[in-house]
């Protein structure tokens, strides 16, 4: 920030750190649930669509002013929300946003997004249908928070979308008065800085998290809150105040709208973010290395055997023998029986539990972590405690020095940090409850522009991954030769080019988007809807990704999509479906499924799966989707498990653990 605008107010608002929202417990938890439910009564839609219509009542004078006048207008309106904008100012300075948008990017509004916008305005989560224009409601939202001339964080699923976003609503908000900027896993700390200084800014929520922690880490020892705001008023000069707020890199916390929100909020809420450093220790690498020497012939089964559900290996008696046999000698660590056992058992996990195409791949010699959430790569994120130097052992990768931990912070407390807190996802009202009691965002279902055109056909559940895969393949053909375009979603980087196999061994043209073509994505996203493009991709694609039908393939039945297994949740499998069959257009999905996926692996018992193999007394169809369906809710109900120990164990060190630093650092765990 430029010594000539960094003043008191804003030095301390860099600084300071809003307190988080509370959680309710016990009784008042209950009371805190029945409020909830009252937030979301079918009344709240009823008022929306009230404001909704007056909001469209005045665009019918805005057509009617010159591109002049309405700036003029737009500059008037802006001017009174530095200080906040009643309701009727608000749907006021709506109109007036929608017609720019109209005449900026050539989309007009719809009634729905008009909806959406105010729902989003009014600190709700808007539950709009796939394809029902959701970028643009954010946008229109964004723009009158904006004008507040506080930070607005948008909050989007992946780097392409937070780039891709930015780059198409950029003439809306330059014709409304406000910058925007986006950040991305390459940019440096300057870069970050100048993005974050303007007016709407887009990112994942690992970078904007992961930015905030290095601020705080940054601002370690500084005098922050009430402190500063003295300390601000009793500076000699503007330079001194720009040389003490330079260090961080963002303007505070005040508004975020977070696209994809049960994505972002509920799906990435499982692990808590870690800011860490490398630092060499000779010690965990010998014993990483002697540890992967000792196993290398040891047999799964006999030697050790393997809980996948719970991610655990355990070894048996033989195993046991075996481990008691290696000699201290081979490393340090090796010294102490307990030590051995650890770095023995990690081997193995690193072996057995992380598979390279699924979990991680490699490239240029190194070890780079696959988002489970998103199918991305995350070339900054490693595994803790000698897993990652574990796996690039077992890979014949040279090791790399371990992290120590500096700082980390749970999704769900950053989020509830922020004092204007919004979002939209199609697929939120499962998680209702769960995202009114921890983020206090009650969901309102916005309803669809268009009836949807989708055509479900019906799901094919094989007992063996081989018999999957022929069935995937015939159908591909099948609508490949009608002329449609096809797109097919795999669980991993590994099934997908599993697939691309299949389909080249066919004579078939397709285009591949995985972790390892990350720089062709928006590329083969817009050539997939053309006639007859095969498209086989990871979960990369089903979260944001637009895909426009090219010429006659309404006419032909519009997208085809395949999903080749069932995700943890069913809303990961809607959201798939959703890339086709969007404004009104037809399209069509279908599930291939089998006993062999890592969902039936997992979490079904293995007596399940034999009696949906075998069973001749029972119809083995409805057998075989019924334990499907088993798995997934228990995938689900293992992962809210997860989520809701993050969150108590995040209380609990808040709690527990002395803090240094002030009320800022409050909101880190140091280590």
């Amino acid at each position: 920030m430029p010594a000539s605008t960094c003043t008191p107010s804003s030095r301390y608002r860099q600084r300071s750190v809003p307190s988080p929202k509370r959680l309710y417990q016990g009784l008042d938890g209950l009371s805190w649930s029945a409020w909830g439910k009252w937030k979301r009564r079918s009344r709240l839609k009823g008022l929306l669509a009230e404001r909704t219509e007056r909001v469209m009542r005045q665009r019918e004078s805005c057509v009617e002013l010159s591109t002049k006048q309405l700036g003029e207008a737009i500059t008037e309106i802006s001017a009174k929300a530095r200080v906040g904008l009643n309701a009727q100012d608000e749907e006021k300075g709506l109109s007036l946003v929608s017609e720019m948008a109209k005449r900026k990017l050539g989309l007009d509004p719809f009634r729905e997004q008009i909806f959406g916008a105010l729902a989003l305005r009014s600190g709700l989560l808007a539950e709009m249908g796939t394809g029902e224009g959701k970028t643009l409601t954010i946008g229109l939202a964004a723009v009158l928070e904006g004008w507040r001339g506080r930070p607005v964080h948008i909050v989007t699923a992946n780097d392409y979308l937070a780039a891709r976003d930015a780059a198409e609503l950029k003439p809306l908000y330059a014709a409304c008065g406000l910058s925007v900027g986006h950040i991305d896993g390459e940019m440096s700390a300057d870069v970050r800085r100048i993005h974050y200084g303007r007016s709407v800014t887009y990112g994942t929520s690992k970078e904007i998290v992961a930015d905030f922690l290095k601020d705080r880490l940054a601002l370690r020892g500084r005098k922050q809150g009430n402190e500063l705001s003295i300390d601000g008023l009793l500076s000699a000069s503007n330079e001194e105040l720009s040389d003490e707020s330079v260090e961080t890199v963002q303007r505070g916390l005040f508004s975020a709208i977070v696209d994809e929100a049960d994505h972002v909020l509920i799906d990435e809420a499982v692990t808590p973010l870690l800011i860490s450093q490398p630092r060499e220790n000779e010690f965990l690498q010998a014993a990483v290395e002697a540890a992967g020497e000792a196993i290398s012939d040891w047999e799964k089964g006999i030697d050790y055997t393997v809980d996948l559900k719970r991610s655990e290996v355990e070894l048996t008696s033989q195993g046991r023998k075996r481990l008691e046999a290696l000699p201290p000698e081979a490393c340090l660590m090796f010294r102490n029986s307990r030590w051995k056992s650890e770095w023995v058992r990690q081997a193995i996990r690193a072996r057995e539990l992380f598979l390279r195409g699924k979990h991680y791949i490699v490239v240029d010699g190194k070890v780079v972590i696959v988002d489970e959430a998103t199918g991305r790569p995350a070339p900054m994120r490693t595994w803790r405690q000698g897993l990652h130097q574990a796996i690039e052992s077992k890979e014949g990768l040279a090791l790399t020095a371990p992290s120590d931990n500096l700082a980390s912070l749970s999704f769900q407390r950053f989020f509830r940090l922020y004092p204007k807190l919004a979002g939209t996802s199609g697929t939120a009202a499962e998680n209702a409850a769960e995202l009114w009691k921890i983020y206090h965002l009650p969901v309102v279902l916005v309803p669809p522009h268009k009836p949807c055109m989708r055509k479900v056909e019906r799901e094919t559940i094989t007992a063996t991954a081989a018999e999957k895969w022929e069935a995937v393949v015939a159908d591909i053909e099948a609508k490949h030769a009608a002329g449609r375009p096809v797109l097919v979603g795999c669980g991993s980087v590994g099934a997908s080019e599993e697939l691309a196999i299949r389909l080249k061994e066919c004579g078939h043209f397709f285009s591949l988007l995985n972790a390892s073509q990350l720089g062709k994505e928006a590329e083969i996203v817009a050539e997939a809807g053309r006639s007859g493009c095969i498209t086989v991709a990871t979960n990369m694609a089903g979260r944001g990704t637009d895909i426009r039908l090219g010429e006659g393939v309404a006419e032909a039945g519009g997208l085809h999509v395949i999903a080749t297994e069932r995700a943890s949740s069913a809303r990961i499998d809607r959201q798939l479906f959703g890339r086709c069959a969007r404004q009104g257009d037809p399209g069509s999905v279908r599930q291939f499924c089998c006993l062999e996926d890592d969902l039936a692996k997992r979490f079904l018992p293995k007596s399940v799966v034999w009696l949906a193999r075998k069973a001749a007394f029972f119809p083995v169809g409805i057998l075989r989707r019924s334990a499907l369906v088993w798995a997934q809710k228990r995938a689900s109900k293992t992962l809210f498990r997860q989520r809701l120990g993050v969150l108590k164990q995040d209380q609990w060190l808040l709690k527990n653990l002395p803090i240094s630093g002030g009320s800022a650092d409050d909101q880190v765990r140091e280590r």
